[in-house]
């Protein structure tokens, strides 16, 4: 067991925990990752995780992996529930985004302005999902859960290839 790592490695080491449901994106990218902190001292970690949705069934395997790697280099680790704010898409990383469409899930759009507070604007558009294989905007919706309650399975009239679309919560 490692003695002299520093808060910093231990964060970081923290931070590339691949999401368990898609592990092409990290927590810290994926934005469930909420804070880091590090106790020198006391060798004692605290970390704080958002839920993507109520009931998510990745969280439990998360905590179990925070603990693992604080424990892998000399730490104790204890992990917290932050519920509020709730977890939006708008909180993962552009690089999180670009490991998601390389991987082949059409990456979430932005949420809605404001900060979701007030009155939810009315738009008369098209819900325009570009495809992760080709590039095509001419998508359907097959069915609203994919792969995971997170994700939607649509179709590419184009290449005909499936494909999950990460929701924009």
């Amino acid at each position: 067991m490692a003695t002299t790592t520093s808060s910093t490695a231990v964060a970081e080491a923290i931070s590339r925990i691949p999401d368990p449901e898609i592990p092409v994106i990290t927590i810290a990218d994926l934005g469930i990752l909420r804070e880091v902190e590090v106790d020198e001292e006391a060798r004692h970690v605290v970390a704080t995780i958002t839920p993507t949705y109520s009931g998510c069934p990745a969280m439990e395997a998360i905590a179990d992996r925070i603990r693992w790697e604080a424990e892998a280099l000399g730490y104790r680790a204890d992990v917290r529930s932050r519920l509020s704010p709730a977890w939006t898409t708008d909180w993962m990383t552009d690089e999180g985004r670009a490991a998601l469409e390389r991987f082949g899930i059409a990456p979430p759009g932005k949420v809605v302005e404001g900060g979701g507070r007030g009155p939810v604007p009315v738009q008369l558009q098209r819900h325009v999902v570009v495809c992760p294989h080709c590039g095509s905007e001419d998508t359907t919706e097959i069915a609203h859960f994919g792969s995971t309650a997170c994700k939607a399975l649509r179709r590419c009239t184009v290449c005909r290839e499936p494909f999950d679309e990460f929701k924009a919560i």
